[in-house]
């Protein structure tokens, strides 16, 4: 009997918890190469996701392929956390020598980005004694309950599970949409900046805080830079305080914003711990965190360890992501695809008033869509728009209800990304036209739908 999208969706809803998913489309996937996934009923559609950006690579890459293949016909798993496996010693450095930290730096193996960043916590509150962690509005940092105590784009990572981990403290983020009218970028600056000192200036000491967290670009929360002089300021902060400086490089890591680290877009800034995920092993279950090697060498076993963790496949997948990565040339061609796509988003902001502001950095933009009569965010234009797309043929979500993610495998072709803007113009001109409907359930579809 045919197997269908329906029939797999209804059999797997009946054991499958609401708070797996985020909801958007119908569809099962079975089977992709590049930037391109079919469906289990052979429909093919345009991948402008790269699975939240953990497919930097594209899919099923045909050398990445070929070292898991030899990885598990050799050894697909001894716990790393008692013996070392050939694929993880030869990793380790090459990650290590990747990083944008000078002096000797060390890694710790998890098996997602959360981990990652719960260690971070980790290792910085053994590091300095200090038991505060200063994180951001709208940053996603995991689900785990350290990284999910650090982070702040979604309420339902917060509802019915509180107490959560206790010592974290959120600033705002200068998020571009939260700039007044006529307001230079200077005053917006000293303004969040002002925000950011007022806890310290009343209830939090400074020698007690233990770790900044920042994503330099803030991915879930609507692929947003943080402004460079801002940066500066926090930085030059945290060194004035002792204060540890980590950045989180899971989503915008690994050639996505046209260079190796976003963090490498803001000058005289070195990061004393990062996070790395997602990409690493263009989707296999590795994360890392890497750091200082005085601040790595603060915990001992088993402080940071997992059965799984490291294990042979994954850094096998993992060296050969990075080979593809180096050897395709992919963070250039992300930065010269990624101009492309600013220079079409940039056509359409001027053609459509319903398109608001266009953030482009690589291949990895965030694209807000507003109501033209107020300027504000337009949930409901946005639904539509996503709907439409993959109705013609491209998978794409939203971000905060009105910010289109666009993310595509670093691989995608030239004639893929033309498609892509085509599928784009058509349903913008729709939208224009008032032709688009909201799909069935849109109030549960995406973020910010509610449990």
């Amino acid at each position: 009997m045919e197997t269908t999208n329906k029939q797999l969706l209804a059999a797997e809803d009946a054991a499958l918890a609401t708070s797996a998913r985020i909801k958007y489309y119908d569809i099962v996937i079975d089977h992709g190469h590049g930037a391109v996934l079919t469906d289990v009923e052979g429909h093919q559609y345009l991948d402008l996701l790269a699975s939240a950006s953990s497919t930097n690579t594209g899919h099923t890459h045909p050398k990445v392929v070929q070292a898991i293949q030899h990885q598990a016909a050799k050894l697909i798993q001894y716990t790393p956390a008692y013996f070392a496996n050939t694929s993880a010693a030869k990793l380790a450095p090459k990650l290590a020598s990747l990083a944008p930290i000078s002096g000797p730096v060390e890694i710790s193996w998890g098996n997602s980005g959360s981990d990652a960043n719960d260690a971070i916590i980790k290792f910085a509150r053994a590091a300095t004694g200090r038991q505060y962690v200063v994180s951001f509005t709208g940053a996603y940092h995991g689900s785990t309950y350290g990284s999910m105590s650090a982070s702040a784009v979604s309420l339902n990572m917060t509802r019915k599970m509180g107490p959560l981990l206790p010592g974290m403290v959120k600033v705002p983020f200068p998020s571009p949409w939260l700039k007044e009218a006529g307001e230079s970028e200077e005053h917006f600056v000293d303004r969040f900046f002002a925000a950011f000192k007022l806890p310290f200036e009343t209830y939090l000491p400074a020698d007690e805080v233990a770790v900044i967290l920042v994503e330099p670009i803030q991915g879930d929360g609507g692929i947003a830079m943080m402004p460079p002089a801002f940066m500066t300021k926090i930085y030059q902060f945290a060194k004035a305080h002792g204060i540890l400086f980590a950045i989180d490089e899971i989503n915008q890591g690994l050639g996505r914003t046209g260079k190796w680290w976003s963090i490498q877009y803001f000058s005289g800034i070195e990061p004393d711990l990062m996070s790395v995920g997602k990409s690493l092993a263009s989707g296999l279950p590795l994360s890392a965190v890497i750091g200082r090697r005085a601040v790595m060498e603060a915990l001992g076993a088993p402080a940071h360890l997992f059965t799984t963790a490291g294990n042979p496949v994954t850094t096998a997948a993992a060296l050969a992501t990075l080979n593809v990565i180096e050897e395709e040339d992919l963070v250039a061609r992300s930065a010269r695809l990624g101009e492309e796509a600013r220079q079409f988003f940039t056509a359409a902001q001027a053609k459509y008033d319903f398109i608001g502001d266009v953030r482009m950095y690589g291949l990895n933009g965030g694209i807000d869509i507003v109501n033209p009569q107020t300027g504000q965010p337009d949930p409901t234009a946005t639904t539509k728009l996503i709907y439409r797309v993959f109705e013609l043929g491209a998978l794409i979500i939203s971000l905060r209800g009105n910010i289109l993610r666009f993310q595509p495998p670093l691989v995608i072709t030239e004639d893929q990304l033309a498609q892509a803007f085509a599928i784009f113009t058509q349903a913008f001109d729709e939208l224009a036209a008032n032709k688009l409907a909201l799909p069935a359930g849109a109030d549960q579809i995406g973020w910010q739908a509610k449990n």
